[in-house]
Order: C-alpha cells, then structure tokens, then sequence
C-alpha cells in the first residue's frame, strides 16, 4: 500500500490544527495527502469474492469481485461487502466495494459540509474530504453503522419514501416530510423520555420500534412511571413500570435492528428509590427460572428464540439500576434507605441499603443484570445542567445525555497512529481529531430523527460520541500491561488529548461557521450571539464549569504511579504536555467562543466497525486471547500470534531468537507461562481478559475498573465495558466492585461473571468458596503419602518397562523399514499418512460418568491408557430404542478409532460441543448448565475433566503411577518419548535406512502394526516434505489449526470458554462479548449499537 512519508507531514504535535482560522468556514491543511494526489490513488486495490457461512458451513452471503484495499483483512472485507455495501446483491445498482462505499460517504459530508457554509473554500472542502477519505481508507477511523448504512444513499435510491424529522435551514424550523435518504438516520445512540401516561407509554413503543428498524439502539429511565402499589387519580392502583416492561421487551424482540436478523438494542433504567426497585432487580432472575422449568418440562431452550426463551418476558433489553451518593453512602455506613412515591416523593418502604446492594449483586451472580449508573456522578460532569437532569443513557450505557437526544459516533484505531520507528504519532492523531469531529458535527443537521424531540434537542445540543479502539493490542505493543500504572497513563494521556482537541475544535467551529437557530422553547429565549449550539448560551457557566473540572484532571496523569513497578508509558510527557495544551487552547477558546456541541466524546464498543477497521480490541477493552484465526483469501484459516506480541517482547529488550522461541510456544499452546527465556515480571504484559486454557494467568477485575477510572475523567460520556468476573466469583466480589466503580469515579459499569447464565449454585462469600476449597485440598493430602510410596515403589518397575517397550520397537521399526523400502514402488506418495492404531491395554481404567439431559438420562464411560489419557467411549441412553442406543454406540466406537488413532481429543472436543440438536436444556451440571444437544453435552464434560488440568481429581486417592520415563530431547509425552527414542536408535544402528530418508510415517503405515502406548496428540505430518526422521517432533508437527480448516466461531472456542454466549443470530456462530455487548467473530452481527 502507498503511504505518505513522515516526512510531507506539514503539521507538529504543538501546532496541529488543520486550518487557519477564518470568518466564514474553516480554512484546512493537508496532513495526511498531497495536493493534487487523490488518497484513493494511494492505496493498492485488488478484488476478492466476499463469502460468509453459517455454523453449518452453508454460504449466507456472497458477492463475488468485491473492491478493497489490498492490505484490509478478510474479516474486514466480508463485513463491509456483506453489512455496508447498498443496493440489491447480484443487480447493477450494487456498490462494487470499498471505494464507491467510502466515496458514496465521505463526499456526502462534503458536500452538506458546504451546504452548511463549513468551509471558507473550495480548495478547503476538497482538502477536508481527502483528508476524511485517507483516514477511512487507511483504517483509521471509522463512522457508526447507521452511516455506513444511509448516507449518501439519495444518490442510489432517489425515490425512497421515507419520513423523518428534520431541521430546516431555510425556515429554521424542525420540520416532518418525506425524505428518503435526503436526510438519513446517522445516529446509533438515543435516549427517548416517557411520562407517567397511558399515551406517553404507547409513544415510547413506536419510537423505539422505528429506531430499531433503522438499526439504531435505544434507551429510557422508567422511573417517571408509577410503581404498582400507588394510587390512581380515578381510583385503583397503578400496574407499575414492569408491566409495561412486559410489552416494551416484546416489540424488541420482534423487530429487528436495520431491517438485518439482528436484535434489538435496548437499555431499560429504574432509580434506585423507585417503589418497584426489588421487582426490577429480580425481574430476569424470575424469568430465567421459569425458562429452566420449561426446558425441564421438554421444551426446547437452545437459544434467545426457542420455545422456553421465547415464552418469558424482560430477554431483549440490558437493566441498569440508577444509584445516588446518597445511597452509595447508605451502603457504606451500613444505614437505611427509603424508596419514595413517584408523584409525591412520600416514603413507601424502609430498606437497609445493604440489603438492596446484595440483591443486585445476588442478581448479577445469577443472569448479568443489573448493572449499575451512578447518577451524582453523571449530573456532576453534565454540560448543560440548566436545560435539565440526565436520567437515561444508551443500551451500551457510554452515551448518557438529555431525555430525547441523539449522539452519532465514531472511533480512531490507535494502532494505525504508530509510526514505522514503533512511536506513538502526536500530531497525526491530533489532526485526525479534528477532522473527524468537524465530520461529525456536520453530519448533525443532515440527518433525520424519528421524533420532533429529538430533532430539536439535537439540532439545539449536538452531541457527538467521538472514541477510540484497539488500545488493549497498542497498550501490549509498547510493552505495557493493561493492569499496570504505566498502561493507565499511557490510556489517560491518549483520552485526554482525544476529548480535549474535540473541544478545541468545536469552538473553533463555534468561532467561524455560520450561527444557528434555536429548535427548543429554551434555547429560543436565549441571546444567541455566534456559531456556538443554541444549548451553551442557556448553560454557559456549568459548561464552562465542567471544561475546567476536565482540565485540572490533565494535572493527576502520571501522579498515582507505583515506584516498585518496572514499566513505564512512553512518550509519557509528550503526552501529558499536548494534553494540557488541548484543553488550555478548549477551554481559552471556548470562553470566547463557546462550542458546537453539549458532547464530543464517548468509549462505544466498536463491534462491527471494530471488524471493519480491523481492530484487534475493541473499544477500551484489552485483548482476548493472545493467538487468533485469520481469515484468507482463499477461503478457510490459519492461526497466528497477535502481532503486538513480537512488538512487546522486542520493547521488552528480548533478542530475535528469544523473540522466535516465545512466539513459537505461544503458538504451539495458546500461551506464554511457562515459554522460554520469558522473564517472571513481564508476564503481565501478556495478560488477557480470559485465563488461557493451558494458562493461569487473567486479568484481575479491578484492573478493568482502574482502566476505566483513569480516562473516565477525559470523556464527556462513559463508557462501555463489561467487568468480567471468575465463575468463582462470590455475590460479595460483585457488590465489592460495584461499590468501588462509584469510589473511583465511574459513571456506569456492568459486570458479568463468566457462566453464570443458567447456573444455579449459589456462592455467597468469598469464605464460602475458601472452604469448599480447603476442604477439597485437605481429601487430597490425606492420601498423598500413599500415592508417595506407590509412585517410588513403580519407578523401577516403569523404567524396566519402557526399556523393553524401547528395545522391542527398534526391531520392529528396523523390520517394517525394511519391508517398506522393498515395496516403496508401490506407495502413492501424494496420499495422506497412514495412521498407528494405539490399542488399550487388556485391563485399563475407565470413568462413568451419570448425566440428565431434559428428562433424558444417560452414561458416558471412558477408557484410559495408563497415563490416564482418554483412548475410547462408551455412550449409554437409559430407556432409549435400539435405533437411538444403535447409533450412539456405533458413534461412541468411531470417536474411540479417532481417539486410538491419534485424532487429538481438543479437536474432537471443539468440533462437537456446542453443536445443537434436540433434546437440549439445563442439565444439573453447575460446569455445563445449558446443554444444546447430547453430543454438546457429552464433550464439554470430556473437555472440562481431560482438557482442562482435572482428570487427576478423578483419580484422588487412587495414586496414579508414572507411564514412562522422560528421553532427554524428545517431547514429554510418554508415547512420543518412546517412538522418538527408538527412532534415533534405528537412525544410529541402519544409516541406510531412516536416516537416507524414510520417515517415520511411512514406518508407521503397515496395516499389522499397532502399539499399546498412547497416541501421541496431533496429526500426521506431509509425507513428501523434506529431510530426515528427527524432523517430525511434536513440536514441528502443524495442527490442524495451523491448515486452516475451522469455522471462526470453533477457532474462538479453543482459546477461551464461550460456553453460555448466544448464538449469532446471522450465522449460528457463538458470540463473545464486546463492551457491554455481544459480537459474531464470524459474520461481524452485533447486539449492540456500533
């Protein structure tokens, strides 16, 4: 791809506005293009077919020759061709690719942009949308979805009827006529208000239906509503918020989000002193059970629209709890709390404040929701408390503003601001700022809006959601751990200039764009003296107030930092010293000037354009997993290391072999604990947000709030992020950080703990799980002095033993390579290898273990070779026909052959779990919970007991003996130490004969030879590849990830559990979570708004 040098750079770090100011329109500089150069011409374009399967492997989308830049992934390429690309697939009016999509957007904004009179010049406009261009071309930044979906869309579909709000520049009025895509639907965040009224409520379900049609999410504070115990002004009593809950949550469901297959994003919020506060706590909870009772019952539970699920209410939104510092202190001092009426404000119920934090934390444990907002601290920082409170954010809970408002967004890759020399570009990024918020501010006027509102309030206000991705994979690159002081430093830094540089150049628009007039009986009363929104001259003080908060909060970067930690942010002062120039120049200019917009920053999720800019992280989140699957352009995948490790680990002072060595074991196991030459201290560098499943090591959850609170004080919103939480997390850890997320300054946080969806047992303290655990360890000790004894009394024994296996082996090896060479003629050199078959011992151990599955049960036994690795199943269904146990056997005796055969139990294990059939449900298993399906079942218990660091606790007490002696440079698994050992002894006695040339697979390919050790767990390797026998350890041997042959949603699968995320409902692939959302890994669907 062409890029520009460092060098054309016109602008520093210092100095990085993009124009002269002038009167009249915005005068701005080239940065990233030059003159006379089209940023299109720059950039490498090849076309690649755009192909999308379900979880079947059935194609759910395809559009062949699709247009991209040669250095966008596959990932991204599929999702713009399939999400963002207009008109008909397979018709003349579809957009060809990338081009057209991103000209289609970027000259619509320049062209409404001089509408507006933004620009003092043609050059200037032209200028403006080359630099816009080069940034979305480049991945560097990427507008929400709806705008991707609608703008510019007037062009391909001049006739389309479409109705909206919309603000008049002619009449400067908000008007209501038929549009089309004239003035599109830009925004993916709304807040709509409702009143206690009958006509109130229905409104609500119509707005929030047109929004979700238009693939935009919506959020309400149900609060203005009477709860259920209070009377009526024509007698009765009233039904409460929750039964209007009751259909809000069914139209959700029933619509889609953008006229796709995708859900609804919908946020419901009640106060914490709301009458009905308990009810709205336990709502879900309620729900999931009777779901469990249904699936119990028979019916089918295996997803969000199965018989069970789809019969029970409150599935289709996220539920927060909106809290006070009053009662956040309540809590603290352990001391009462009363809720209140709605209409009169008198006490209804008298509560310990502990109790109410207990039971959304008992909640959280249970389903994930509540959440939390903590409304003292949101109001503090709101710009335009005179226009009123805010009561109400978006699903995702990072856009929190007036009731009906509406905020576009947009996000930078921080990754894609990195120079070639691995620095942190300044000025490049300051410069970025200031073009995409003029974008964006531009984008308010030209859009419609769904109610007069939220026209109003927008036009009046305008805010906007300018953010970020990838900092968790920028944060690795440099070195830094995300739970580190350092990260945190760096993170604030880079947010402060973010939000400070938006402020700046909103009021440098405010200074020379033309003024606006006023939509809201408020804003109309105002003395409107220049381009500034209408909503500053009503709120100037408190948002002058809150500019000078974000700007002494530029003062404490850098100050919390821990002397015994051995990293430290670069170009930290750098940083620090644009920071404080960003919000000196925000807040001097903007004394004079005021700002175009009441808000200009927020941290979204970035779910599908996170895929579009091809993020490794999305939003503030950090990374996954530390190996990913790539999509090629060929079709299937290869697994790779994330390219931030290398970067780390040279940062980290590592030499280039040391740097092989880690990424080869990262690669080989998922992992870097227990890599060579890695340092002790530099593990954290590499910690991600799921433990590994040959790890220890994760993220602590208070890493993630600290995250959180260090650039919390830089944003104008919040942000969207889920704390994750350990299965063995107790209700306290969940009411411990929720109380610390308000200590710390958040505005809002969801946590959720991992499996909980469909688990029952309940721990309610950390001592509770401390016991169980001591008492766990002390039934193991008791019987560690025999297996001791039993151990050193089998020593000898073993060794004798596996000399002979040894000795035997270099006589059979010796014979069949001499048998095969008198017959290699007749070897087909092109088919694959012929697999050993590993036969049990006649006496071996087994396991059986009892399941239920929907009124179904059954028995799984599994047969063990010596060193207690699985070598065959047996499957049992009681009271089932001959057809059904038929096939289960004949099923159980083919997993057994792959088994005995070196299939590796991983990939039978990822090829069936999750795989879904009838009967499905919850199965009584605290570990599995739901179950889609017997097979589902069957190797997720395979997975967890032989997977997963457990199968010794099925052997306590029993003593377990050693199967083999170690060979000093083989691999340690015991099979492979002895073929490895008796093939190094044939190559040193027959030189003519393995060592000329024959490999081991084709030793092992006679059709009488089998072993009773165990398989070794991987796969043949290519007979016709080059060099000798010693070439084929297990270490060298390509898995079959390594040749590209699983679905995304299988490959995401080995790395991390994704046992109760939902099933995309797109493609069927399992989801994984982004922010406070979930995402498709494969087809880029998201639940959320971005």
């Amino acid at each position: 791809m062409a890029t520009i040098p460092n060098q054309t750079h016109t602008q520093t770090a210092t100095n990085a506005a993009p124009y002269t100011s002038r009167t009249g329109g915005l005068a701005f500089d080239r940065f990233f293009t030059r003159a006379g150069i089209s940023p299109y011409d720059e950039i490498v374009w090849e076309l690649r077919d755009a192909v999308i399967q379900d979880f079947k492997g059935r194609i759910i989308f395809e559009q062949k020759n699709v247009e991209v830049p040669a250095d966008w992934s596959m990932t991204a390429t599929n999702i713009v061709a399939s999400k963002y690309l207009h008109g008909l697939n397979g018709t003349d009016e579809r957009e060809s690719g990338v081009r057209a999509l991103i000209t289609r957007v970027a000259e619509s904004i320049r062209d409404w942009g001089m509408q507006g009179g933004y620009f003092a010049s043609q050059q200037d406009a032209d200028t403006f949308y080359a630099e816009l261009a080069h940034l979305l071309l480049n991945q560097k930044v990427a507008f929400n979805s709806p705008v991707w979906f609608n703008v510019g869309c007037d062009r391909l579909e001049p006739n389309s009827d479409a109705q909206n709000w919309h603000w008049n520049p002619h009449t400067c009025a908000i008007e209501f006529s038929v549009t089309g895509y004239k003035k599109p639907q830009c925004s993916a965040c709304f807040i709509n208000s409702v009143q206690d009224s009958l006509d109130s409520i229905l409104t609500l379900a119509k707005t929030e239906g047109m929004l979700f049609k238009w693939g935009s999410g919506a959020g309400s504070n149900l609060s203005n509503i009477r709860g259920s115990m209070e009377t009526l002004s024509g007698g009765g009593t009233a039904s409460g918020p929750l039964s209007f809950m009751r259909g809000f949550d069914a139209f959700a469901g029933v619509i889609k989000s953008g006229g796709k297959t995708r859900r609804a994003a919908k946020m419901v919020i009640l106060n914490v002193d709301h009458p009905d506060i308990m009810d709205f706590i336990d709502c879900k909870v309620s729900e999931e059970k009777k779901a469990w009772t249904l699936v119990q019952a028979g019916y089918d539970g295996s997803g969000p629209d199965s018989e069970a699920y789809s019969s029970i209410f409150f599935q289709n939104a996220n539920n927060s709890v909106r809290v006070t510092d009053e009662f956040m202190a309540a809590v603290e001092s352990d001391s009462t709390f009363y809720t209140r009426t709605v209409k009169h404000r008198a006490p209804v119920k008298e509560y310990r404040a502990r109790d109410i934090m207990h039971a959304i934390a008992e909640a959280t444990w249970q389903c994930g929701d509540p959440g939390m907002q903590y409304d003292t601290t949101i109001n503090r920082w709101h710009t335009s408390k005179n226009s009123g409170r805010i009561n109400a954010s978006n699903p995702c809970s990072e856009y929190m503003f007036l009731d009906d408002s509406a905020c576009n967004l947009a996000s930078f890759n921080l990754l894609k601001f990195l120079t070639p020399g691995g620095q942190f570009d300044v000025a490049a990024y300051r410069h970025a700022i200031a073009i995409v918020t003029t974008a964006m501010e531009i984008i308010v006027d030209a859009a419609g809006y769904p109610t007069e509102m939220i026209a109003k309030n927008s036009h009046d206000y305008r805010p906007l959601g300018l953010g970020y991705a990838n900092l968790g994979a920028l944060l690795m690159a440099f070195g830094l751990p995300y739970d580190s002081d350092a990260g945190r430093d760096f993170a604030a830094a880079v947010t402060a200039i973010l939000c400070g540089d938006a402020y700046w150049q909103s009021s440098r628009i405010a200074e020379t764009c033309p003024a606006l007039g006023a939509a809201t009986p408020l804003t109309q009363q105002a003395h409107i003296a220049g381009g500034a929104c209408p909503g500053f001259y009503v709120n100037r003080e408190p948002f002058l107030d809150v500019i000078r908060m974000h700007r002494a909060e530029v003062n404490n970067i850098g100050k919390s930092r821990r002397s015994a930690e051995p990293f430290v942010a670069p170009q930290l002062d750098e940083l620090i010293e644009a920071s404080r120039q960003a919000w000196d120049g925000a807040l001097a200019h903007g004394e004079r000037h005021g700002y175009r917009n009441s808000q200009v920053t927020v941290l979204a999720p970035t779910g599908t354009i996170g895929f579009m800019m091809d993020c490794d992280t999305t939003g503030i989140e950090p990374d996954l997993a530390l190996v990913k699957y790539k999509k090629l352009v060929g079709g299937g995948m290869i697994k790779i290391v994330n390219n931030t490790v290398p970067s780390a680990l040279f940062k980290l002072g590592y030499t280039n072999a040391e740097v092989d060595a880690i990424v080869s074991y990262i690669d080989a196991t998922g992992t870097i604990e227990g890599a060579p030459a890695i340092k002790p201290e530099h593990l954290a560098v590499f910690d991600c947000s799921f433990k590994p499943a040959k790890g220890t090591r994760s993220i602590h959850y208070m890493g993630h709030i600290q995250m959180m609170a260090a650039t919390q004080p830089f944003l104008s919103g919040a942000i969207s992020k889920t704390v994750n939480l350990p299965q063995d997390a107790s209700v306290d850890d969940i009411a411990e950080a929720y109380i610390e997320s308000w200590r710390q300054g958040l505005k809002a946080v969801a946590i959720y703990r991992d499996n909980s969806k469909g688990s029952q047992p309940l721990n309610v303290s950390a001592a509770d799980g401390k016991a169980q655990k001591e008492k766990a360890v002390s039934s193991v000790a008791a019987g560690s002095v025999e297996i001791e004894e039993a151990v050193i009394a089998a020593k000898a024994a073993v060794a004798r033993e596996a000399q002979a296996r040894i000795t035997a082996l270099e006589t059979q090896l010796k014979q069949i390579a001499e048998a095969a060479l008198q017959n290699s003629d007749s070897v087909d050199a092109q088919s694959p290898p012929r697999a050993v078959r590993h036969r049990l011992p006649a006496e071996r151990a087994s396991v059986t273990h009892k399941f239920g599955l929907s009124g179904h049960e059954g028995y799984i036994t599994v047969g063990l070779y010596p060193n207690g690795q699985p070598g065959e199943i047996f499957i049992r269904m009681a009271k089932e026909g001959s057809t059904v146990s038929g096939l289960m056997d004949s099923f159980a005796t083919a997993v057994s052959l792959a088994l005995q055969h070196g299939v590796p139990l991983k990939v039978l294990c990822e090829k069936f779990a999750h795989t879904r059939f009838e009967p499905s449900g919850w199965t009584g298993n605290e570990q599995i919970g739901y179950a889609k399906s017997i097979m589902d079942y069957i190797f997720r218990w395979i997975q967890i007991r032989f997977l997963s660091g457990h199968q010794l606790d099925l052997f306590a007490g029993l003593g377990p003996q050693q199967a083999s002696i170690p060979v000093e440079g083989a691999v340690t698994s015991p099979s492979s130490a002895v073929i490895l050992s008796g093939a190094r002894s044939a190559e040193s006695k027959d030189p003519e004969g393995l060592a000329s040339g024959t490999s081991i697979p084709s030793l092992l390919a006679s059709d009488d030879y089998y072993t009773t050790t165990p398989p070794q767990q991987g796969i043949a390797p290519d007979p016709t590849a080059q060099g000798t026998s010693t070439q084929y350890t297990l270490s060298s041997t390509p898995s079959m990830e390594d040749r590209g042959i699983y679905h995304a949603a299988d490959a995401m699968k080995s790395m991390y559990d994704m046992g109760d995320a939902p099933s995309c409902a797109t493609c069927g692939a399992i989801m994984t979570r982004s922010g406070s959302c979930y995402r498709c890994m494969s087809c880029g669907s998201t639940s959320g708004c971005s």
